[in-house]
């Protein structure tokens, strides 16, 4: 597969009408000043500088705010500066994310000529009333409307939900994610609900009138939505909120996060879990009493199976007090992972037998 790279241009809270209860954009992203066609060149020049396979696939991403909703002429300038790139074959695409009420038709065809590829539309429930309630200030009908014409003028239809929303439950959730496969999109992002400074959803949470998820739940939830879109066959591209100086652990410095569920590993953290679920279930099945394993898979899946600082392998010692060993195998598929004994109670009692008449 071909490697791919995403050059990030963040237009914070640019042509977003709405102050949605969760939403600092300017804080969200990192970003406090607007963005510029002289940023966009400079900022492309300096990754495609540091990129390391020239032959990989490139993209320019321009996140935050509600891109389709700035100024026509601000959003054409934006445009007209990567796709110069474009045109001279140094990146192969532009994608864009922005609000469901801001997509029309003459929109489209208008994107189509700067040749964006790829629309994201933060959805983040489809649910009204947990939509009315966040303030939103849009419908599911505005959601289905918009992805049905992204589809239809022959873009890449991306969605972006978040878990944790207020009144939100697991069950709203997992519907949500049943509307958007749907709706039939290529990918998804899951976002982790968190509490940002300087908004509504901070003066909720320090009213006592809103409690966010712990992380151990966040975890769970983002678990069970991922393999669900993976069996529906949507790529799920990201979990959590690009970590940032504002962006970070509450207790750091600096730090415009409140509470929530904050990790700078979300994604890896919610892999891990679902590979301890796979592993765990295959020593399970295991009947003889093992002393030591072998876990084998692909390369790639290593560090998720091993887990965050380790964790699965000390949760399985800790668990089945088993000696653990993991071997890598580029023949495995992504899919493929074997749970071999390498050694029994009974071989390690043998063993110790022979060291004692040795």
């Amino acid at each position: 597969m071909k490697k791919q790279y995403i050059i990030p241009i963040f237009v914070p809270h640019l042509g977003c009408p709405n102050d949605c209860t969760f939403c600092n954009q300017r804080k969200i992203s990192g970003q406090l000043k607007n963005v510029t066609a002289q940023n966009v060149k400079e900022t492309i020049e300096y990754y495609l500088g540091i990129f390391q396979e020239k032959k990989a696939y490139k993209e320019v991403a321009f996140f935050g705010g509600s891109f389709t909703g700035i100024d026509v002429g601000l959003q054409n300038e934006l445009l007209s500066a990567a796709y110069e790139y474009v045109k001279t074959k140094q990146i192969d695409g532009i994608r864009i994310s922005t609000r469901p009420d801001y997509i029309d038709r003459e929109t489209l065809k208008r994107l189509k000529k700067f040749k964006v590829k790829t629309i994201e539309l933060g959805v983040q429930s489809t649910n009204d009333y947990i939509l009315q309630r966040c303030k939103r200030g849009h419908t599911y009908e505005d959601v289905k409307r918009a992805s049905r014409l992204i589809r239809l003028y022959g873009f890449t239809l991306g969605h972006q939900m978040m878990v944790g929303l207020p009144e939100s439950t697991r069950l709203d959730e997992m519907n949500t994610a049943r509307d958007l496969v749907k709706l039939r999109p290529k990918i998804v992002r899951i976002y982790p609900v968190l509490v940002i400074r300087d908004t509504e959803l901070e003066r909720e949470y320090l009213r006592g009138d809103y409690e966010p998820l712990e992380l151990g739940q966040a975890v769970e939830i983002c678990k069970e939505l991922s393999q669900f879109f993976e069996k529906k066959r949507v790529k799920v591209i990201r979990i959590g909120l690009q970590n940032t100086d504002t962006i970070n652990r509450p207790e750091s410095q600096g730090s415009e996060v409140v509470a929530g569920p904050y990790h700078e590993n979300m994604r890896q953290l919610v892999d891990s879990s679902y590979y301890y679920d796979v592993i765990n279930e295959k020593i399970k099945r295991i009947n003889t009493k093992a002393k030591e394993i072998k876990i084998i898979a692909n390369p790639q899946l290593i560090n998720s199976i091993v887990g965050y600082k380790r964790e699965n392998i000390e949760k399985i010692k800790e668990n089945y007090n088993l000696d653990v060993k993991v071997e890598q195998n580029w023949k495995y598929s992504l899919k493929k992972i074997d749970v071999e004994i390498t050694k029994t109670y009974k071989e390690f009692a043998d063993d110790d037998e022979n060291c004692v008449k040795r």
